[in-house]
C-alpha cells in the first residue's frame, strides 16, 4: 500500500495536424488508407479480454464507394450479450478496488498511443469507414478521442479531492463509488471520438461497460478497442460487443443488473430505452443513471448587424462540414430581408467552389452520406422541398448513389418558419433559411426558440452589443452550447462542454466534470474521534 497523492498533470488540448503536401503525417497517412483498400480485415467481438466469433457477420463497405470492401465484423446475438454481462459483472470487483491512478495510467497510455503510433492507422479507418476528409478525421478521432481520455482523467482526480467539512471530534469523508452493477453504453458513427468517451468514461470511474458502437463506425471503434486492451485495460472492464439494437435492448438494458446508460444517438432511440427502463424499473438492482445527448435542430440566428463575410463562412461550414452528419450542424437560419441578398450571393459563390468525393482525395471538403438508410432519408426531404409551394431549392438538391451516397450541399429557402425542413431533424448536408423582415425580429425569434423540440446548439451573429444580449436572451433554453459569431459546431474537450436539453439529452456535458459525476456512487463516512458515553442531554438538567 501507497501513501503517496498522486497527480495528473494538467491536461492540453491535442494539437491538430494540417497534413499539409509534403508533411509525414499525409505521408502515413495517404500509405495506410492504401494499405486498409487493399487489405480486408475480420474483426471479432471482445469479450472478456478475448476475441469471439459469433454466428452472423456482417461486410464493412465505404459511404463514398460501397463496392469498397474493407471488412466484416462478427456481431453478438443473445448468447454473446450474455457472456458480456457475464464478464463484465466478473471483473466488477477488482476494478472498482484497483486504486485510481493505476485505473487513470491505463487511459493515459491509451492516449499516447492513439496520437502516437497509432495515429494513421485509426484516422485511415475513421476516413475509410465513416467517410471523413483528413481534417475532420484528425479532430474527431486522434485530437478529440485523446482530449477525453486526458481531461476525463483529470476530472476524476479533481473530482476525487473534493471532500466534506468536519467538525471538532469528528472526521468527515467521502468515497466515491462506482455503481452498482454495469453501465451500458451505445454509440453513434458520426464521431468515433464520442464511442470511445461513452464506454471509457464510466470505465475511469470504475465501472465495468458493454459497448454497443454503431453498425457504420466498428471499423474505427474496433481499432480504438485495440489500443485499450494494449495500454493495460483488464479483461471484461469494457466489452466489444456490436449487435443489433433489439437485442441490446432485450438482453442488456432490461437486465437487474444495468446501473448505467450512456448514449448517444436518435431521440427516438432514446425515448424508447427510457421507455423500457421505465416498464423494468422494479427488476433492477438500483434506479439506472441515464444519460444521452439525441437529436437536433441547430440553428444561425442573424440580426442585422452582423458581419455578412463571418456569417456566410459559418453557415457553409457549419451546415456543410462532414456532410451535415454532426448532432451540432446548422440545418436552419434566421436571416434578415435587409442582409439576405447580400448573404445569399456570397452562398452561392462559396458553395460552388465546395469539392465532393472520395476521402482519397484530400481537396475534397465533402465527401458521402453514412449509408442507404441516410441517403433515402435526405433525399426525401429535398424532393418534399421541390415538391412544395412554401419552399424554394435555391442552391443544390442533386442526390447520386451510383457509386456512393453523394448529396450535393443543399440550400432551400422556406416561406414560413415552421416549414418541414425548418423544424424535423436530417442529418445531411441540408441548410434551410427563413428570411425574416427586419421589423419583425421579436416574432423570428420566437420561431427559432419554440418551433422545434430540440435545444442542442445555436449560434447568433450580430455586431450591434444590445442586439447581442437581447438575442442571447430570447434564446436563453433553445441551446446547451450557444455560440456568439461563430458556427454552432466543434465544441472543443475543457473549453465548451457538449450537450443540450429539451429534446437533445439530458445536458450531463460530455467534455467537463459534470458527466464523471454521472458514473460515480458516494458514500459518506462520518467517524466519531471520541465517542459520546452520556445518555443525557445538557438541556434535561433542572435547577
Amino acid at each position: 500500500m501507497n501513501n503517496g497523492f498522486f497527480q495528473v498533470k494538467p491536461p492540453v488540448n491535442e494539437p491538430v495536424k494540417g497534413y499539409l503536401p509534403g508533411s509525414p503525417e499525409k505521408a502515413a497517412l495517404k500509405a495506410e488508407l492504401e494499405r486498409q483498400l487493399a487489405n480486408p480485415v475480420e474483426l471479432p467481438l471482445i469479450i472478456g479480454g478475448k476475441k469471439v466469433l459469433s454466428e452472423q457477420k456482417t461486410k464493412i463497405t465505404c459511404p463514398h464507394d460501397h463496392q469498397k470492401v474493407l471488412g466484416e465484423y462478427y456481431v453478438a446475438g443473445e448468447k454473446e450479450l450474455l457472456m458480456a454481462i457475464e464478464a463484465a459483472e466478473g471483473a466488477r470487483a477488482e476494478w472498482e478496488s484497483m486504486p485510481w491512478e493505476h485505473r487513470a495510467t491505463i487511459f493515459l497510455k491509451a492516449a499516447d498511443l492513439l496520437t502516437g503510433k497509432y495515429r494513421a492507422k485509426v484516422s485511415a479507418a475513421c476516413m475509410l469507414g465513416q467517410s471523413k476528409n483528413p481534417y475532420q478525421s484528425e479532430i474527431d478521432v486522434i485530437c478529440e478521442m485523446a482530449d477525453f481520455l486526458r481531461f476525463n482523467a483529470h476530472f476524476v482526480q479533481e473530482i476525487y479531492k473534493q471532500q466534506p467539512l468536519s467538525t471538532d471530534g469528528v472526521w468527515n469523508r467521502v468515497e466515491y463509488r462506482a455503481l452498482d452493477g454495469f453501465v451500458a453504453a451505445i454509440t453513434p458513427f458520426n464521431f468515433t471520438s464520442i464511442g470511445g468517451n461513452l464506454c471509457t468514461a464510466p470505465a475511469m470511474c470504475g465501472n465495468t461497460v458493454l459497448w454497443k458502437p454503431s453498425s457504420t463506425a466498428v471499423l474505427s471503434n474496433y481499432y480504438f478497442m485495440e489500443i485499450l486492451l494494449e495500454a493495460g485495460l483488464p479483461a471484461g472492464v469494457i466489452n466489444f460487443v456490436p449487435c443489433r439494437g433489439v437485442d441490446f435492448g432485450k438482453i442488456v438494458v432490461s437486465h437487474p443488473k444495468m446501473a448505467g446508460f450512456h448514449f448517444t444517438g436518435s431521440t427516438g432511440v432514446f425515448n424508447d430505452i427510457w421507455n423500457q427502463v421505465g416498464q423494468n424499473i422494479a427488476k433492477y438492482v438500483t434506479y439506472p443513471r441515464l444519460v444521452g445527448e439525441t437529436g437536433g435542430k441547430d440553428f444561425i440566428f442573424a440580426h442585422e448587424s452582423a458581419d455578412v463575410e463571418a456569417l456566410t463562412c459559418a453557415m457553409v461550414l457549419g451546415a456543410f462540414e462532414f456532410q451535415g452528419q454532426k448532432c451540432s450542424a446548422a440545418s436552419r437560419a434566421y436571416i434578415p430581408e435587409s442582409i439576405w441578398g447580400e448573404v445569399k450571393g456570397r452562398l452561392e459563390a462559396e458553395i460552388s467552389q465546395i469539392k465532393m468525393g472520395d476521402v482519397c482525395d484530400f481537396t475534397n471538403l465533402m465527401n458521402a452520406v453514412i449509408d442507404r438508410k441516410s441517403f433515402d432519408n435526405i433525399k426525401n426531404y429535398i424532393e418534399y422541398a421541390r415538391e412544395s409551394k412554401d419552399a424554394e431549392i435555391i442552391i443544390g438538391g442533386k442526390c447520386d448513389d451510383s457509386v456512393g451516397y453523394f448529396v450535393e450541399p443543399t440550400v432551400i429557402l422556406a416561406k414560413t418558419p415552421d416549414f418541414k425542413t425548418m423544424v424535423e431533424e436530417i442529418f445531411g448536408p441540408v441548410l434551410t433559411v427563413y428570411v425574416y423582415p427586419d421589423n419583425k425580429l421579436d416574432e423570428a425569434l420566437q420561431a427559432c426558440d419554440t418551433a422545434t423540440v430540440y435545444g442542442l446548439t445555436g449560434a447568433v451573429f450580430a455586431q450591434d452589443r444590445a442586439a447581442i444580449i437581447k438575442l442571447a436572451k430570447a434564446l436563453d433554453h433553445a441551446a446547451g452550447n450557444f455560440y456568439i459569431n461563430d458556427k454552432p459546431t466543434g465544441a472543443v474537450v475543457g473549453q465548451q462542454p457538449f450537450g443540450g436539453s429539451r429534446a437533445s439529452g439530458t445536458n450531463d456535458k460530455a467534455g467537463s466534470a459534470i458527466n464523471l459525476y454521472r458514473w460515480m456512487n458516494q458514500r459518506a463516512i462520518k467517524e466519531t474521534l471520541v465517542p459520546r458515553t452520556v445518555m443525557n442531554y445538557p438541556y434535561m438538567v433542572e435547577k
